[in-house]
């Protein structure tokens, strides 16, 4: 570093300690202080005690996040770093719906107010919402647990990589076992168990998502859109992680189902949360109305464009009549990022250890990957031990988290108003087994559903009329 730029640097630290922000200070001198600072952090040992000086206002400056207590039982996050980035929202600004070709190319990007206009069918494309390239640190300080997000490559901070999920719950194409996301009302998109006899009937799986479908088999029909490539998934424990989180820090609130309210707060910030979901049907209604297949239609919401909200949707019965109403919700595009259907989720496997009566360790070990090339259904080599799972149901009380942010429950005993407000379910066999995570709850799950609702009762070969996924695809 020049003797200039230590002299600008003077000037920098000077203005930060008399209580000014970053984006208060203009170029001295052709220099952008932003990336003095960015050289000083990496010019290694020489620049130790400048470096101590700046990273906290580095990271006021850059990041803005969420912190809550593991102590305390409310379900409200405070929020943390730079305030204005809170109104602002940058990163999840840049979360937009677009049509996706096999290639992983944007063909085009969606109209951002209402996306009922344009072309859905699949025929132009798969119907995704990219999920931008941000920097993510995850803290734990005795009981509190922070969750900071920065458009800069901070000290400390992770990359957490441009990819997309698909807008809808997914279904498959028929005719080809390619899994899809798309608003298509033709008999080769049925969705649901693929039950051709209730077409043209209340209970239509005509444009609903695809159930029925084990992961592995999720897995390959969404491989099928590129050959030879490991990019195309079904829905990852990774992203849904990644939605989780960027959920909490704009609405503050471990609660996904708190009532949805589509008004800032005093202070410019979301307030609320997603609304119930389509949680609300009973069991023997669902039953009744066509044997726990999904019956919200794909791209219900798509008049939100690529906003968060909820929409109404008047379920039929079989005498012409409305069963019942239910709120279909949206978050940033994604429509039902919870509830309706559970969701199956790659690159996480659970090892479940019976009792030590049994012979067991009495532990369910929760691996996670990354990479997708490594996904398996019978192993764990390629993944993670990142913890371990709670081995009784309940409420969610407390996560893994540690440094990836884990949300796979490890304590219960919450409610569905207190820590985290979802349900968690297990189950422990007589002899060790691999599991799938399923995640989100269903139509008949009720405040059990939501953002963090998590199950591990079923291997990955599991098939029932209540559990679909989506689509995603990660860059190589």
């Amino acid at each position: 570093m020049t003797a200039a730029q230590e002299a600008i640097l003077e000037q920098i630290i000077e203005a930060f300690q008399n209580g000014k922000r970053l984006s208060d200070l203009p170029d001295v001198s052709g220099t952008n202080p932003f990336n003095l600072i960015c050289e000083v952090l990496e010019d290694g040992e020489s620049k130790k005690a400048a470096l101590a000086t700046l990273l906290p206002y580095m990271e006021e400056e850059c990041s803005y996040g969420i912190e809550f207590d593991t102590a305390v039982s409310s379900p409200a996050c405070t929020r943390i770093g730079n305030l204005s980035l809170h109104k602002s929202l940058p990163i999840h600004s840049r979360m937009k719906g677009c049509l996706l070709n096999d290639d992983g190319e944007v063909v085009e990007y969606l109209n951002p107010s209402n996306w009922t206009g344009q072309t859905r069918d699949g025929s132009r494309g798969q119907v995704m919402v990219e999920l931008p390239m941000h920097y993510r640190k995850f803290e734990t300080d005795g009981t509190k647990r922070r969750v900071r997000i920065s458009e800069y490559p901070l000290p400390g901070y992770h990359l957490v990589g441009k990819r997309y999920v698909s807008a809808y719950q997914a279904t498959i194409q028929r005719s080809t076992t390619t899994l899809c996301s798309v608003v298509n009302m033709d008999a080769d998109y049925r969705g649901g168990g693929n039950n051709t006899a209730y077409d043209g009937t209340y209970r239509t799986l005509l444009g609903r998502p695809a159930t029925t479908t084990s992961r592995t088999n999720f897995r390959n029909y969404a491989r099928k859109r590129k050959a030879n490539s490991t990019e195309w998934n079904c829905m990852t424990y990774d992203i849904h992680k990644e939605l989780y989180w960027l959920f909490v820090i704009e609405y503050a609130t471990l609660n996904s189902q708190a009532t949805f309210n589509a008004q800032k707060d005093s202070n410019g910030y979301a307030q609320g949360g997603l609304g119930a979901g389509v949680t609300t049907l009973t069991s023997a209604e669902w039953n009744t109305l066509n044997g726990y297949n999904p019956f919200a239609p794909c791209g219900h919401t798509d008049s939100l464009g690529n906003g968060s909200g909820e929409v109404p949707y008047e379920v039929p019965n079989a005498d012409g009549a409305i069963l019942k109403t239910v709120m279909v919700p949206r978050y940033r595009g994604v429509e039902n990022p919870f509830g309706h259907i559970w969701q199956w989720t790659d690159g996480i496997n659970i090892r479940i250890s019976p009792t030590e009566a049994n012979g067991g360790d009495e532990l369910s070990k929760v691996f996670i990957c990354a990479d997708p090339a490594k996904f398996s259904d019978s192993g764990y080599n390629g993944y993670a031990h990142v913890g371990n799972e709670a081995r009784a149901e309940g409420y969610v009380k407390e996560v893994i988290f540690g440094e990836g942010g884990e949300i796979m429950p490890s304590v219960v005993g919450g409610g569905s108003s207190t820590y985290f407000c979802d349900y968690h379910y297990t189950n422990i066999p007589t002899t060790e087994a691999l599991r799938g995570v399923l995640l989100g709850g269903t139509a008949s799950n009720g405040a059990n559903a939501g953002f963090a609702s998590a199950a591990t009762n079923h291997a990955p070969s599991h098939t029932t009329a209540h559990v679909g996924s989506r689509l995603c695809f990660i860059p190589a």
